[in-house]
């Protein structure tokens, strides 16, 4: 396994756009993330590259934990 997201979390002041969020990608895998406006895409590709803090949970890369 390439990447794992584990409980990943993230809450504003006046929204919890990501409650939960598991993924397991594996090397080779080809995904997409897909839904409709104001669902938490784009927060959750920030938060998995950390371009923002996730208010909890974990990504895990290569084996090595980064949140």
């Amino acid at each position: 396994m390439i990447l794992e997201i584990k409980k990943l979390r993230k809450e504003y002041e006046n929204a919890t756009p990501l409650k939960d969020v598991n993924a397991s990608i594996f090397k080779n895998d080809v995904i997409s993330i897909i839904g409709p406006s104001g669902t938490g895409k784009s927060t959750f590709l920030r938060c998995i590259n950390r371009l923002e803090d996730a208010t909890s949970g974990e990504v895990i890369f290569d084996g090595k934990k980064h949140i």
